[in-house]
């Protein structure tokens, strides 16, 4: 049964604020070619204009369909397509914005102590894992550790009773992060605790997603948890104007608990996730709690976004390292986003992909693929490598899941097999390979997750934890169903058509 919450209508400051773009996109497009039309000058210049950018493009270090997207976009409507491109889909070119996080992400990286004896350690025990954590340390800039335990859950309801036990034994401060927060069971239950929490000295900060908040919150939400004495910030919050950052979000989701415990997954905070509303069937999702050094890399990074998006700087006070020699393996936090001119969060996928001995199983809700995640793949099968796909097979956005659908086609003609998760929807991000490495996190495959939006995940080596979520993965496929090449070249002109236009302008989706 939905909540009161999710059959009100949009907030009156969204709907106002998306009126608004959307009048002055209209304006802006009527107005050039307006004038297009009558001076012939004009229209000469948005051509010569359009071919620059093109140009201009095409340079860039961008993917080549995020690239081809915007050419067309911008060859049909020249004027139009130039300045939503510059607006929305120029991508990392934010300098200001780009130089204020490099800030707040040295002012808390420091924070962090640095073992470089662990690096070695893993070297010896697993070379091609060594690579891929010394990638990921380049690349995020976050330390490897040995000294954390690791637990996999899944799915929501399983881990949800934890959470609110260890919520219960904050003693110094509780930091959430989320995407989505949603009014219901999950979030009542959570804000009881933090309310005591706070009235008990814990220090409670709240930070949100504005957009993937929206229609999902009683009203005045923020100001009613200040009320409580708890400090709460949204991120990016949506404004009636055209804003050259508005199209980027924040996706991820964490709990820290004193520097001692994370808690990250792919579940946000809403009932779907638990199970206790039934929006696209079953909803399969999951979590790790990491206990030790490795939580500190997850507060730097809620510090860091808190600081960028406030003004506003933590005291930071982290415990000191408590090996844990009862659970041998490595883990490594890691962070991704817009402002950022690198890309762990791809680049981790691929070299899981480019280095698998035996098989990679992953998750995804969305398979929005460009031409180098689709060619890895490939290439992996093809050196035999059992390579293998869960998505859902009820899905939460139809335009999304056809863009799947078609991705479907080359790649199980290469001889990925792909399964459809038939109970509902599944929201899971993991890959594992090989029983040695494994990642869980936020980060789909798809353009947003992998280009405009702010990600975390972990890695983790040696572990436990990977041969867990590899049984995890092969418990679902009993529940799920294979499509095959045969299959998917069945399917009506019409759907084929659709398909191939929905995955022309995948960048934009």
């Amino acid at each position: 049964m939905k909540t009161k919450v999710e059959r009100t209508a949009f907030p009156l400051r969204f709907m106002i604020s998306a009126l608004l773009l959307v009048c002055q996109l209209i304006l802006l497009f009527v107005l050039l070619y307006t004038l297009s039309s009558k001076f012939f000058l004009i229209w000469l210049l948005s051509e010569v204009t359009a071919v620059v950018t093109v140009v201009f493009i095409l340079t860039r270090r961008f993917d080549d369909g995020y690239k081809f997207a915007w050419i067309i976009l911008i060859l049909i409507f020249p004027f139009f397509g130039i300045a939503v491109y510059f607006l929305w889909g120029s991508g990392r070119l934010f300098p200001l914005l780009r130089r204020r996080m490099t800030e707040c992400e040295s002012h808390y990286l420091s924070f962090l102590s640095r073992d470089g004896t662990v690096l070695a350690d893993l070297r010896r025990q697993n070379a091609v894992a060594a690579r891929q954590a010394e990638y990921l340390m380049r690349e995020s800039g976050f330390p490897l550790y040995r000294d954390t335990a690791v637990e996999f859950f899944a799915p929501g309801e399983h881990f949800f009773p934890l959470l609110l036990k260890e919520l219960q034994a904050a003693k110094r401060f509780i930091f959430l992060e989320f995407y989505i927060l949603a009014d219901g069971e999950m979030w009542h239950a959570i804000h009881t605790l933090l309310r005591q929490k706070q009235t008990e000295g814990v220090e409670v900060r709240i930070l949100f997603d504005d957009f993937g908040s929206v229609n999902r919150q009683q009203k005045n939400l923020m100001a009613l948890l200040r009320q409580d004495g708890l400090q709460v910030a949204s991120f990016n919050r949506i404004h009636p104007a055209v804003n050259l950052f508005m199209n980027n979000r924040d996706h991820r989701k964490m709990i820290i608990i004193d520097g001692e415990l994370a808690v990250m997954g792919g579940f946000n905070i809403g009932d779907e996730y638990i199970n206790r509303i039934r929006r696209f069937g079953y909803w399969m999702d999951c979590a790790v709690f990491l206990r030790g050094s490795a939580a500190q890399s997850f507060a730097v990074m809620f510090c860091t976004l808190w600081t960028f998006s406030t003004k506003e700087k933590i005291r930071l006070r982290l415990p000191k390292a408590t090996p844990s020699p009862d659970h041998p393996g490595f883990c490594l936090p890691y962070c991704d986003g817009p402002l950022s001119l690198k890309n762990p969060a791809e680049g981790i996928y691929l070299q899981i992909l480019h280095t698998a001995q035996r098989y990679v199983y992953l998750t995804s809700p969305y398979l929005i693929l460009n031409r180098k995640m689709i060619a890895a793949l490939c290439m992996a099968v093809k050196s035999g490598v059992d390579v293998r796909i869960l998505t859902p097979h009820i899905p939460d956005k139809p335009y999304v899941h056809a863009v799947t659908q078609y991705n479907y086609g080359e790649l199980s003609a290469a001889g990925v097999r792909i399964y459809e998760y038939t109970p509902g929807f599944i929201h899971s991000k993991l890959f594992v390979s090989d029983d040695r490495v494994a990642t869980v996190g936020t980060v789909n495959m798809d353009y947003r997750s992998f280009l405009l939006h702010f990600e975390c995940g972990v890695w983790l080596s040696e572990s436990q934890t990977v041969l867990e979520i590899r049984r995890h993965f092969e418990g679902l496929l009993t529940q799920s169903r294979e499509t095959n090449w045969r299959e998917w070249k069945k399917c009506s002109l019409y759907e084929r058509i659709k398909r191939a236009v929905l995955h022309l302008f995948s960048p934009f989706l």
